[in-house]
């Protein structure tokens, strides 16, 4: 007798049991299945926003990753839950590993944060000339953690991205035009009208100066022995540097051949 009643017994709890979690298991993995279905979906949907908005492909991967890792740990805690699984210690331990990962990686998930930042934010650009504490260079690459520079005499600079989003930039490049700054110091033997008509002739027939804005050429500063002869002359911002040489190459020689002689050239 005792053993038909303890039969009956298990019977009982386990048709109970079946009645209460079966429909809970079944309706959880539809959820799940459904889930995993829509976020499919979304992650669709947002990767063609992504490519119609022309967001950096450096950025895209990461970005689609996060978010589909997020929405599906979202959706199995969700379907834990409605299947009666308890999911306080698996929050907990999920929780303290974040900790635990994000005190180890500060350093790195600062990068990474910056990163983001650089891509989305776009300050600068792959092939733009960049000036970054005293380093200046040409961009040839933007990662997620760091930035890599080349400069002007082929080095290779390695530039965390914490650093460049906490530090002045000045980019050279996002102007198409810059304008080159040229000062000479005259003594006051020559006269200033023959130095600015040379220098004048010279620059309207050079290829590397732009029409406009127009040069300006005239006394900046007087000195006890003369005068600086200020010249601004504006230039295409992609071969500044080429530029600077030849002109002022150019004013050197003009300089010579129309036999003003000044002290220093």
């Amino acid at each position: 007798m005792k053993t038909n009643l303890d039969l009956q017994q298990f019977y009982e709890h386990t048709y109970s049991w079946l009645i209460s979690y079966v429909p809970r298991f079944i309706i959880g993995m539809f959820i799940l299945l459904g889930g995993l279905w829509l976020v499919r979906v979304l992650m669709n949907q947002l990767l063609l926003k992504m490519h119609a908005k022309e967001i950096d492909p450096t950025l895209k991967p990461f970005l689609m990753s996060m978010l589909g890792i997020a929405l599906r740990i979202s959706l199995i805690i969700g379907v834990m839950e409605i299947m009666g699984i308890q999911t306080t210690l698996f929050a907990t331990l999920l929780g303290t590993f974040g900790v635990a990962v994000g005190l180890a990686l500060s350093g790195t998930l600062q990068n990474f944060a910056s990163g983001i930042l650089i891509l989305l934010l776009k300050p600068f650009a792959v092939d733009d000339q960049i000036n970054t504490k005293g380093i200046e260079g040409t961009v040839t690459s933007i990662q997620i953690f760091y930035t890599i520079l080349t400069t002007f005499d082929n080095l290779v600079v390695i530039v965390p991205n914490s650093q460049l989003s906490n530090q002045v930039i000045t980019n050279m490049s996002r102007q198409l035009t810059r304008r080159l700054d040229i000062s000479y110091q005259v003594p006051n033997n020559i006269d200033a009208g023959d130095l600015t008509r040379v220098i004048s002739q010279t620059l309207e027939k050079c290829g590397q100066c732009l029409k406009s804005p127009a040069v300006r050429i005239g006394i900046g500063e007087l000195l006890p022995e003369g005068y600086a002869l200020s010249i601004s002359v504006w230039t295409n911002a992609a071969n500044f540097y080429e530029n600077k040489l030849l002109i002022q190459g150019m004013l050197l020689q003009a300089i010579k051949d129309a036999g003003i002689k000044i002290p220093g050239m």
